[in-house]
C-alpha cells in the first residue's frame, strides 16, 4: 500500500468510528493520519507492514496494542484521557499521550501489531443473529448444533444464555448478566419460538480464552474506549462464559468446517455460523468454506438439516442472510448495524437456490 493510501486508509478508518459512535478514536486517527504524512512515530511503526492493511485492520491492531497497555495498567499518562480506564476523554489531550507512546515502543509495537489480530468478539451481534437461530428452530423444530466459525473467545456461542428485550416482550434467561436492550428497530422478531442448543462449538485462528484475566483484556482492549455499553456487555458476557463451557478449537475455518460437517447428524439441526469473518478469510478458504456448507446442505435430510447463518456487510450496514437445506431456501432475515445494533426484521419468501 503506498503512503497516500495508508494515510486515506487511516482517515477513513477515523470516519467509521465517527459514524459507529466513537468520536474519541475518530480524532486520534485523524491526527495519526497527519503524523504518518509527516513521518512521525505512526510511519515508522507501520514500516514494512506484511499483511494487507484493510483487511487486517491494521490501524485497530496498534489501537488495541496501546489499549491493551492501558488497561493492564501501564500506560498512566494515556489512561488519564480513556474512558475505559476512568479518565476524561479528552481525545486532543489523549493523542500526545497516544503519539509519546508510540515514539517510545516503535520497534516492539512493529512487532506486536505484524503477529495479533484483532479480535473482536462482538457480543451485540448475538441480537441479529437470534433472528436467524429462531427461524431454523421454529422450521425444523429439532435442538440446535451451533457450529461459529471465527468465534474468537466464542461469546456468541452462548447467545442463549443471554436476555434479549424488544418492545414489551422478551427472549432469553431472565437471570443472564447479558441483556440487550433498546436493540431492536422492529417489533416482529420472533420470541415466541422456543430453542435448546445441544451442542455448541467453534473455531479461530487465534483463540481468546475469556474465561482468564489476561483473555478478558485481550478482548476489552479492541472495544472502542468511548463505548461503555460495549465493555459492560463484553465484560457480562466474559462472566457467561465462565458458566457456560464452549470448545474453540484453534483451526483454519474451512478445515473445521469440513471435519465438522463431514457426516450428517440426525436428531438436531447443525448450524454454522460467522459474524464479520469473510472478510479476513483468503480467496482460496473463504471458497472452499462456502463449497462445503453447501455440499454439507445437499446431503442434508429432514431429521438433520444443515443452515447456513451469516451477518456479514451489505453496504452501509450488515445482513443477516439464512439458507437452510433440505430445499436450499437463501432468506434476509434481517439488517443490522455492524456492532448489532438497529436490528431490523426482515424474513421474507425467497426463491430456492439451486
Amino acid at each position: 500500500m503506498k503512503p497516500r493510501d495508508v494515510s486515506s486508509y487511516l482517515r477513513i478508518q477515523a470516519q467509521y468510528c465517527d459514524t459507529l459512535g466513537s468520536p474519541f478514536y475518530g480524532t486520534l486517527f485523524r491526527h495519526a493520519a497527519d503524523d504518518f504524512d509527516r513521518g512521525g512515530p505512526i510511519a515508522q511503526v507501520f514500516a514494512d507492514y506484511p499483511h494487507d492493511p484493510v483487511l487486517s485492520a491494521m490501524a485497530l491492531r496498534l489501537t488495541g496494542c496501546l489499549h491493551y497497555r492501558v488497561l493492564e495498567l501501564r500506560a498512566p499518562s494515556l489512561a488519564r484521557h480513556y474512558p475505559s480506564a476512568g479518565g476524561d476523554g479528552d481525545a486532543e489531550a489523549a493523542w500526545v499521550a497516544f503519539r509519546d507512546l508510540v515514539a517510545n515502543h516503535v520497534d516492539e509495537l512493529r512487532h506486536e501489531i505484524r503477529d495479533h489480530g484483532v479480535q473482536t468478539n462482538e457480543v451485540g451481534r448475538s441480537a441479529a443473529l437470534l433472528c436467524g437461530f429462531l427461524t431454523v428452530a421454529r422450521e425444523t423444530g429439532w435442538p440446535l448444533r451451533c457450529l461459529e466459525v471465527g468465534a474468537s473467545a466464542g461469546l456468541n456461542l452462548r447467545w442463549d444464555r443471554f436476555r434479549y428485550e424488544a418492545a414489551s416482550r422478551t427472549w432469553g434467561d431472565p437471570q443472564s448478566p447479558v441483556a440487550l436492550r433498546d436493540v431492536y428497530a422492529s417489533a416482529e422478531v420472533p420470541f415466541d419460538v422456543h430453542a435448546t442448543v445441544a451442542e455448541r462449538a467453534g473455531c479461530d485462528p487465534n483463540p481468546v480464552d475469556a474465561t482468564t484475566p489476561h483473555g478478558v483484556l485481550r478482548l476489552l482492549s479492541y472495544v472502542w474506549p468511548d463505548q461503555a455499553q460495549r465493555f459492560a456487555l463484553l465484560r457480562a458476557a466474559c462472566e457467561v462464559a465462565r458458566r457456560v463451557p464452549a470448545t474453540v478449537d484453534r483451526a483454519n475455518g474451512a478445515d473445521w468446517a469440513a471435519k465438522q460437517l463431514a457426516t450428517p447428524r440426525p436428531g438436531v439441526a447443525t448450524i454454522v455460523y460467522h459474524s464479520i469473518v469473510l472478510q479476513y478469510f483468503d480467496r482460496e478458504s473463504r471458497e472452499r468454506l462456502i463449497a462445503t456448507i453447501t455440499d454439507a446442505g445437499t446431503r442434508a435430510t429432514p431429521d438433520a438439516p444443515v443452515a447456513w447463518l451469516r451477518m456479514e456487510p451489505g453496504g452501509e450496514q450488515a445482513e443477516v442472510r439464512l439458507t437452510l437445506w433440505p430445499g436450499g431456501v437463501e432468506r434476509l432475515v434481517a439488517t443490522t448495524s455492524f456492532h448489532g445494533r438497529d436490528v431490523r426484521y426482515a424474513l421474507a419468501p425467497a426463491a430456492a437456490v439451486p
